[in-house]
């Protein structure tokens, strides 16, 4: 399995670090690789291969040789990273040590936020699965672009008032970095669905 390094970490690293907040950041991205072990390992499980892993400026992700798949066990690999961290924020409420607010906190935002119907979040893979067992491959892409693009401009404003009221950095960082993901997606998406516009006209 090969591991990739984005190279934008670094520039989110020396940022964080002059605003006075990578202990947060090193604390979400160490759940993070454990929620990401946890997709790892759920895939292994379901006889598929890790391809590569790759660390990314807010998270880490991990691709499969394979995804060819029934999208009941697409949706079994996408929860299984928010539902460790839920366990991990359950586990540690009952530990008492100096680091349990921050440990709990972490986990409980990396769930919530990878739960987010946000394409390719967990939360969109799995609202893509769910609405592919009903309906096309192609209703599946338009219908998840969709909800991703509202809900990332309503995300947007909310993260815009709390930015003016607390004032940090890292929430504009992730917004930012949510963006570029969003920008990057419905550029595959418009090239997907030319593709489907294409192989219609062929069908008719």
């Amino acid at each position: 399995m090969r591991v990739k390094i984005n190279i934008q970490i670094f520039a989110i690293i020396i940022i964080l670090v002059i605003a006075n907040q990578i202990k947060v950041y090193a604390w979400l991205m160490l759940f993070a690789l454990i929620h990401e072990l946890a997709h790892m390992l759920t895939g292994m499980l379901l006889k598929l291969k890790p391809r590569t892993l790759e660390i990314q400026p807010f998270g880490i992700c991990v691709v499969f040789e394979s995804f060819e798949k029934s999208e009941k066990n697409k949706i079994i690999i996408a929860l299984a990273g928010p539902l460790i961290n839920i366990a991990m924020a359950i586990i540690f409420s009952f530990i008492n040590i100096e680091a349990k607010e921050m440990i709990i906190n972490c986990n409980v935002i990396l769930a919530l936020f990878n739960l987010l119907p946000i394409y390719p979040l967990d939360g969109g893979r799995i609202l893509k699965s769910i609405i592919k067992v009903k309906s096309t491959d192609e209703k599946a892409e338009d219908i998840t672009n969709k909800i991703s693009n509202i809900l990332m401009i309503i995300i947007t404003i909310i993260s815009s008032i709390l930015i003016l009221i607390y004032k940090n950095i890292g929430i504009v960082l992730i917004i930012a970095y949510l963006w570029i993901i969003i920008i990057k997606e419905n550029n595959k998406y418009m090239l997907k669905k030319r593709i489907y516009t294409i192989i219609n006209k062929k069908n008719t």
